[in-house]
């Protein structure tokens, strides 16, 4: 099978590594928010077009290795994607709404977007496995 995907006058290969976080940072990707939130980002890719190759939730952040096709820009995708999302989780999950400082915004502004080249397969288990590096880093040593 070939690396490439199709469309109709064109041969593309367009992976992309996108990180973004919630507001503040918080902790708050866990449970059934996460859930929601994995959910959320599966379902709205591929109203675009996009595969997801690879997606993790952290606590405080989310990894997402997609093939975006040349036909949908990347910062559209990645708005939309916050956006309903965003839409979805305080619409379900009415206490993040109460409090003062999330107001009606659940992402932080921006995000941090890198093309992948050669190197994809390493990106995807970085993504894959960093989860278990941060659970191995963060236990007490005695």
């Amino acid at each position: 099978m070939s690396r490439f995907r199709k469309l109709s006058q064109t041969i593309w290969h367009c992976q992309y590594h996108i990180v973004w976080v919630p507001n503040y940072r918080f902790r708050v990707l866990t449970g059934k928010v996460a859930e929601e939130v994995n959910k959320c980002v599966r379902v709205f890719s591929e109203q675009q077009g996009c595969e997801i190759v690879e997606l993790n939730i952290q606590f405080d952040h989310v990894h997402l290795l997609v093939m975006v096709p040349p036909k949908v820009s990347i910062s559209g995708y990645v708005g939309a994607i916050k956006g309903r999302t965003a839409i979805r989780v305080l619409n379900r999950f009415r206490k993040f709404k109460k409090k003062p400082y999330w107001g009606n915004h659940f992402w932080a502004r921006g995000y941090c977007v890198d093309t992948v080249g050669l190197d994809a397969e390493m990106i995807r288990k970085y993504i894959k496995y960093q989860q278990e590096r941060e659970k191995e880093s963060e236990s007490p040593k005695y």
